[in-house]
């Protein structure tokens, strides 16, 4: 069985040394990949990077992007350079331990899972990046049919079926939690243990997080343009009954004046839906626009690896040249829900 380990970097110059280090320590060589993805990192972590690809030429691909395009992009051209029957995605920031993708891979290999995502009994982010956490999970549950128990962590392991069926899509906005559910409910958890960060700071910021809330809103289900709907149902609504309370008013009050801040506020009201129903619906025009002006998912400008290592490429590809466990850490969700899920088709 071998093991692909992918992991985005940004600012990551403190701690991807060692931790591609101790990956290559206390994991089996026979078999391990490891991608580094420089996602436009504006500091020295290009240079690390390629250091650790000259030590460990053997285990180590270094693919560098030619500007920042997210992590989730980051980690789709990661994944098209992966090479293992499972592939593990970890962050840089050295939180999730190396000792446990050992256990993660097993997990998912000894239950033939497609998908095993990672739970902690306690996380030590900071509390802003927590509580956005919490509030992607209500939201993935509503718009991507998550199963209510499944915490979507980015410490996740994914066997060879789960990874081709993602690469399948090749638009410009990627959700990597969002593909996955479209294309399997064969889902497993295990809790591992998550370390505090020792160097360095989060790059989780309010900018990035309102970015992946419309990823998942505009980009994998269209629960919005029904809200939409159905706010404009309940204004219209409130349209007919305050004209009919009006003519009711004149009409037992000839003479009544109609109330200049009642029309203000009517007008505001429902100029105020109805811009923001055009606005999303402008979204979606518009995320349909840049996927047919082919916007790029991502850009590799350079990839260093040893010849011997070759790269999964899948049709339609772009850019790129262009553990016994107990019931308390095992969760399945395979049964979660009845409805099939149909495979992404193929893009042509």
């Amino acid at each position: 069985m071998s093991c692909s380990i992918v992991i985005p970097v940004y600012n990551g110059a403190e701690t991807i040394g060692p931790l591609v280090t101790r990956l290559v320590e206390v994991l089996d060589r026979d078999g391990l990949q490891i991608v580094l993805v420089n996602d436009g990192s504006p500091d020295h972590s290009g240079v690390v990077c390629r250091t650790l690809q000259e030590r460990y030429p053997e285990h180590v691909v270094y693919v560098e992007l030619a500007k920042n395009f997210g992590e989730h992009n980051a980690v789709m051209a990661g994944l098209r350079h992966t090479t293992g029957s499972h592939v593990v995605v970890m962050d840089d920031d050295f939180q999730n331990p190396p000792e446990e993708v050992r256990r993660l891979v097993a997990h998912a290999a000894r239950h033939d899972y497609d998908v095993v995502y990672t739970r902690y009994e306690r996380k030590h982010h900071h509390w802003f990046r927590n509580l956005g956490s919490r509030f992607n999970d209500r939201v993935a549950t509503v718009l991507l049919d998550k199963p209510p128990g499944l915490y979507l962590s980015s410490f996740k392991c994914m066997n060879r079926f789960t990874v081709n069926e993602v690469l399948r899509y090749t638009g410009p906005y990627p959700y990597i939690d969002g593909l996955i559910l479209r294309c399997t409910r064969r889902i497993g958890v295990l809790q591992v243990r998550h370390d505090p960060r020792t160097v360095g700071r989060s790059n989780y910021t309010l900018r990035k997080l309102l970015a992946l809330w419309l990823n998942m809103f505009v980009n994998f289900s269209v629960l919005p343009l029904r809200v939409s709907t159905f706010a404009g149902f309940v204004a219209s609504l409130l349209g007919v009954a305050l004209g009919v309370a009006t003519t009711i008013e004149w009409i037992l009050r000839p003479g009544t004046p109609v109330g200049w801040a009642s029309i203000v506020v009517t007008l505001l009201t429902f100029s105020g839906v109805q811009l923001m129903m055009l606005g999303v619906v402008g979204e979606y025009i518009g995320r349909l626009f840049l996927s047919g002006n082919q916007t790029p998912q991502f850009v590799v400008r350079e990839v260093l690896q040893e010849a011997e290592q070759p790269c999964i490429r899948i049709r339609g590809s772009i850019n790129s040249e262009t553990e016994a466990s107990s019931s308390r850490e095992d969760w399945d969700f395979s049964a979660a829900t009845s409805r099939s899920v149909s495979s992404i088709s193929e893009p042509a």
